[in-house]
Formats: structure tokens, C-alpha cells, sequence
């Protein structure tokens, strides 16, 4: 039954289309190339926003960060092990999934920094990679109060899971 839903869906838009007297073909060309004209206006954010990912990871920036910022993390209660993920989730999904498949893989799952690293990736979105598409596409090219706010939105989403973590699960 369900192999046939994409097929019947693509013939009742045609048909409907033909009774409508519209061009199926040019409409079909033409939303092709308005999508190509996006991925063209996007690209360059995105090969950026990649490229400071990588270089943030190969340069070893990213453990002096975390280094630096364990005293605080300790004070606060929150394991410093946390903080890779912190950094990188507002800037990359997959760079964020790396870094929470590494914790859990050395921690385990069912570990405070486990489920943390869950709770967070489950909470937070990925801004800057957000901001980068959508803006992009749009051709918006002041953020304004977006980033700030997004960000805050992404700290409070890293404050609510290690205190989902504590309150639930009493760790």
C-alpha cells in the first residue's frame, strides 16, 4: 500500500494540473531552477561554516576551549567533558553527533555525561548552520538579534538537560 502513495500522489498533481491547464513540464523546469539558484546562494555559507568546524577539531582549538573552560564547568557542577558538545552543536549537527557518539562511546549511555550529551542534542538546534541555510536562502544577510537569541535559546537548552539529567534521573 505504501509504494503506491508517491506514484499516486504525482498522478493526481499532474492530472489536477492538466485540469487546470498549467504546464506540468515548465512548472517542473522552473522549480527546478529556482532550487538550483537556492543551493547556489547557499553553498558558500555552508563550505565556510564546515571549513571552521573542521579546522576548530584539527587545530586542537577546540580541546584548549574545553581546557579553559573546566574550571568553570566543575564550579557549576557540570561534567567538563560536556563542553566539545556545547561548542560545536550551535555549529554543526554531524560535528555535534561526532562528539556525542565519542562521549557516549567512552562514558556509556546511561552515564551522567550520556545522558547529557542525549538530552542536548535532542534540545538544541544547530544555529549558525540554521542561520547560514535559511538566511541564505532568503537572501538575509543581517542577522540581527537571531544569532544572540538563538544562542541563548542554546545555553538554556544545555542548562535544561544537565538539570533534566539531575532532577529525573538523580545523578
Amino acid at each position: 500500500m505504501t509504494s503506491y502513495i508517491i506514484p499516486c500522489l504525482l498522478a493526481f498533481v499532474t492530472l489536477f494540473a492538466l485540469g487546470q491547464k498549467i504546464d506540468v513540464y515548465n512548472a517542473l523546469v522552473r522549480g527546478a531552477e529556482n532550487g538550483l539558484n537556492v543551493t547556489f546562494r547557499i553553498v558558500p555559507s555552508l563550505v565556510a561554516l564546515l571549513t571552521g568546524v573542521s579546522m576548530l577539531r584539527a587545530s586542537g582549538a577546540l580541546d584548549c576551549l574545553t581546557a579553559l573552560l573546566s574550571p568553570l564547568m566543575n564550579a557549576v557542577g557540570i561534567p567538563p567533558e560536556i563542553t566539545p558538545l556545547m561548542i560545536l552543536r550551535p555549529l554543526s549537527g554531524s560535528g555535534g553527533l561526532a562528539v556525542g557518539a565519542e562521549l557516549m562511546a567512552e562514558h556509556g549511555a546511561d552515564s551522567t555525561v550520556g545522558r547529557i550529551a542525549s538530552v542536548m542534542l535532542g534540545s538544541s538546534e544547530t544555529t549558525f548552520y540554521t542561520v547560514a541555510v535559511y538566511y541564505g536562502a532568503a537572501g538575509i544577510l543581517k542577522t540581527r538579534y537571531t544569532i544572540p537569541a538563538a544562542l541563548i535559546a542554546d545555553l538554556a537548552a544545555f542548562l535544561a538537560s544537565v538539570l533534566a539529567v539531575h532532577l529525573f534521573f538523580g545523578l
